[in-house]
């Protein structure tokens, strides 16, 4: 009569099969478990090297009476059931059965993966490494297969491929392509996928616990200053859309858009230290700009909050020294804008009272609304400007501003400021003392 074959004996065995057993498996942990695991030691010694040398007669204990049918386990309560799932998987681990057979979850594979290194079974090693590289993982998971995999050895490290850090040219060329879409305005649909770039670039580059992922060279800035030039030839086409007639809600949007662009590019400027070409920019556009958007007569206020936001930005680069322009182009900004963000708050914040019954109201509402750290940079930044302008500028502004009942931007700090130098000046400045030798003399 033919012999079965090995995969057919094999075949022929069940795990915790009481009557063809001929080897237990004594599970027990501190906490008082213990369970006996009826096994059959073909599997055992066959798929386990710790059990082949377990029951072999070079095993110190071999000459023990019963100690080639009992082995005891000793094992941590936390990973007792991976030890009982990692013997019944010694029953049907093959190279014929898929991994996605063999384990279930993150969860499970890990700690089938510990056990098997442990009892040094090859088979289950890979079958759990090949199941963890395939399949996704929640935060979780990453965090805990962070922990395990390191200790497992060579074998599981394309586990962690998923997690090396990459070549910096495949930083670069993700970090150029997402710049190139996130300035690129695309269409409504894409916003979302917009706004993600966004956010991931302004990562890649934040310094946090971590190095930024990317330190920009010559090279990527002048990627950058071209994408921003590109998203500034859209926001001049924009404007002159908006400056003919008629004016439909299509192109305030696409305008209203751009800015917002140009708003979170100023952010990554600013990060990067070259602001200075698009604060020239801004501020070489910033008459026109005001110009048509308050001749708009279909402007939302939607669309004056954006150019607030932008024009804050460059505001508080020209006040505190981060660029440095001639006298007249900072008088220039204060003349221009000081007006604008005047009327501009009380329709913003007449703008976010709204409805409570109407919620397309509400939503406007939301849209308008400005954050309260942007009017108060606003009015810090004013006041560090006109501080520094020549002294008979300063009174003019001020002037104009005590005419209108010192409305906001509240400019009391320079108002004061103005008051002490002016009333100084001429001590501070030696000049009464030259009057007096002259009299003096004559």
């Amino acid at each position: 009569m033919e012999e079965p074959r090995d995969d057919q004996a094999e075949a022929s065995y069940t795990f915790g099969d009481r009557s063809s057993s001929d080897i237990v498996v004594r599970l027990r942990n501190e906490e008082g478990r213990d369970d006996w695991i009826y096994c059959h030691s073909k599997i055992l010694t066959e798929k386990s090297n710790y059990f082949a040398d377990r029951l072999s007669d070079k095993w110190p204990t071999c000459k023990i009476l019963d100690s080639r049918y009992c082995v005891e386990v000793i094992c941590q309560e936390s990973n007792y059931d991976h030890h009982i799932n990692f013997l019944r998987l010694l029953y049907v681990v093959s190279d014929d059965v898929s991994e996605d057979n063999l384990c279930h979850n993150v969860k499970s594979a890990l700690g089938i993966l510990c056990v098997a290194k442990e009892l040094s079974c090859p088979q289950i090693v890979a079958a759990c490494v090949n199941y963890l590289e395939a399949v996704p993982w929640e935060e979780g998971e990453e965090e805990e297969i962070l922990r395990i995999i390191p200790g497992i050895g060579p074998e599981a490290e394309p586990v962690l491929a998923r997690l090396q850090p990459v070549d910096q040219s495949a930083v670069v060329g993700i970090f150029v392509s997402a710049f190139r879409f996130a300035t690129s305005s695309p269409s409504l649909p894409l916003c979302d996928v917009k706004s993600s770039a966004q956010e991931q670039i302004e990562y890649m580059i934040t310094e946090d616990d971590d190095a930024p992922l990317l330190i920009a060279d010559e090279a990527i800035k002048i990627e950058v200053k071209e994408c921003v030039e590109r998203l500034f030839v859209r926001f001049f086409k924009c404007l002159e859309e908006i400056s003919s007639k008629p004016v439909d809600s299509s192109k305030n949007e696409c305008f209203r858009m751009v800015v917002s662009d140009l708003s979170w590019a100023f952010q990554i400027l600013t990060k990067m230290e070259m602001v200075r070409d698009f604060v020239v920019t801004w501020v070489d556009s910033s008459e026109k700009l005001v110009k048509v958007v308050e001749q708009l007569e279909t402007t939302t206020v939607e669309i004056r909050v954006k150019v607030i936001e932008v024009t804050a930005k460059v505001i508080e680069a020209i006040g505190y020294g981060t660029v440095i322009l001639p006298t007249a182009k900072r008088l220039q900004m204060v003349k221009l804008w000081l007006p604008f963000v005047r009327n501009t708050k009380p329709l913003v914040d007449s703008a976010v009272v709204t409805d409570n019954d109407g919620d397309d109201d509400e939503k406007e509402g939301v849209r308008c609304k400005i954050d309260g750290e942007i009017w108060q940079a606003l009015e810090s930044s004013f006041v560090s400007i006109i501080l520094a302008l020549p002294s008979s500028d300063q009174a003019e502004i001020l002037t104009e501003w005590l005419s209108k009942s010192g409305l906001y931007p509240d400019l009391t700090e320079a108002f004061e400021v103005w008051c002490y130098r002016s009333k100084v000046a001429k001590r501070r400045l030696g000049l009464v003392g030259g009057e007096e030798d002259e009299n003096g003399m004559s």
